[in-house]
């Protein structure tokens, strides 16, 4: 499994422009095959600041997701005027936490 963790940062003035985008190509993400989990939501409106939380099957699966018409079309429009603060994780061993 692959975990991507991290921040999506914009310009505040476009924080609803790029909420909007992101709710749309969300829909659509979460239907792939191979994405387990898939969150980006406003952290800081002030700062432009979205949290991004992401769970692939493996990283096959995440390639096939950047490959997407609805995923290039997001990156180009947004290509210089998002920055990404993102880490991936490889996830060898998953377990419930005991409440």
């Amino acid at each position: 499994m692959l975990v991507l963790m991290g921040y999506l940062h914009v310009d505040p003035s476009e924080v609803d422009d790029f909420n909007a985008d992101v709710q749309e190509i969300s829909r659509s993400t979460r239907a792939e095959i191979g994405c387990l989990f898939y969150g980006i939501s406003l952290d800081d409106r002030t700062a432009g600041r979205f949290l991004v939380a992401e769970r692939w099957q493996d990283e096959f699966a995440l390639r096939v997701h950047l490959e997407t018409d609805e995923t290039r079309a997001f990156l180009r429009k947004w290509e210089g005027r998002m920055k990404g603060d993102l880490n991936a994780y490889d996830v060898i061993r998953e377990r419930l936490l005991a409440a």
